[in-house]
């Protein structure tokens, strides 16, 4: 299995990430367990979580690290995954958080449900638009001084507070940030490619895209009304079903039969033949969804499937 190395660390991680946010939502503990087993046994080693997942089931999250702890504990196989899992996200019991004590309370508490005595990549998951940047850098620097966390990454700041952080990093001797995770598909794809893809190049970062198949309409499953109700994820791409929507499954279907694959396939591919990305985050809840994002890295598209794909989803 190929390696992608993170910029400005020592992580090698296989080119695709698993999206942990299923975990105690739509799958339970054995069949988390499962899904884990198979796409580490492909010889995948990159999983992404966050601390309040899947805090819409019961109000304040924690499922998703405590299955993952769980696994890991039981397989014995810390050393062979690269962990990532995410602090600030809002909860019912409270609201979007990155001040020093509640990153410094939470680190702790997300380092007890992975039964773990670090994580490898810690994101700013959400911004609260409030806490001073060098506040929350220097919570950073403290815990991964304690060695608690090895680097950190950003997903959901604005390109105006990305810039300020690395600027406060620089100025007071933080730690910078070594990745992005940015909403980033097909669909869409002006905020990342006009917004972001400039600082990923200034400051050298490794992206790592969420909602890489448009919450499953790029699989090619969603094509009408009647089939929203295929799943508790139906209702989320509903904004999907467009003239541009519609346009992007043609091409997809095409390149999808130009190669003998599926849609979900060709559209981890796309990204994945663009340089700035490292790794698609993408989640599975059975072996032939896992299928789909396995193949991904073996499918090199030419010029000519590109192009068609970026036409269609312009």
């Amino acid at each position: 299995m190929e390696r992608r190395k993170i910029k400005n660390t020592d992580l090698s991680v296989a080119p695709v990430n698993f999206g942990g946010n299923v975990f105690g939502w739509t799958l339970d503990e054995k069949q988390s367990f499962d899904i884990l087993d198979q796409f580490t046994e492909a010889g995948f080693n990159f999983i992404d979580t966050a601390d309040t997942y899947s805090w819409w089931v019961n109000g304040k999250g924690g499922q998703s690290e405590e299955i993952i702890g769980k696994w890991m504990k039981s397989r014995s196989n810390r050393q062979n995954i690269v962990l990532a899992t995410k602090v600030g996200s809002q909860t019912k019991e409270h609201g979007f958080d990155i001040s020093k004590k509640h990153i410094l309370k939470s680190v702790d508490e997300s380092l007890q449900r992975l039964q773990t005595d670090h994580i490898d990549l810690y994101y700013t998951h959400f911004d609260d638009d409030t806490t001073p940047v060098e506040e929350t850098l220097s919570a950073y620097d403290e815990i991964i001084k304690a060695g608690k966390v090895k680097y950190i990454a950003a997903s959901n700041l604005s390109p105006e507070r990305l810039k300020a952080s690395f600027e406060a990093s620089e100025k007071y001797n933080l730690p910078k940030y070594v990745a992005l995770q940015p909403h980033y598909n097909l669909m869409e794809r002006e905020g990342f490619e006009k917004n972001y893809a400039p600082l990923v190049e200034e400051f050298d970062l490794s992206v790592f895209p969420y909602w890489s198949l448009a919450a499953g309409f790029l699989t090619g499953k969603y094509r009408t009304e009647e089939d929203l109700g295929k799943s508790q994820r139906g209702d989320g791409v509903r904004k999907y079903l467009n003239d541009k929507g519609l346009e992007v499954l043609k091409a997809l279907d095409q390149v999808s039969e130009k190669h003998q694959t599926t849609q979900g396939t060709a559209a981890l591919a796309w990204l994945l033949a663009n340089p700035l990305i490292t790794a698609p985050i993408v989640s599975a809840t059975s072996a032939t969804q896992l299928d789909t994002l396995f193949k991904a890295p073996k499918l090199v598209l030419d010029q000519e499937d590109i192009e068609l794909l970026n036409e269609a989803s312009k």
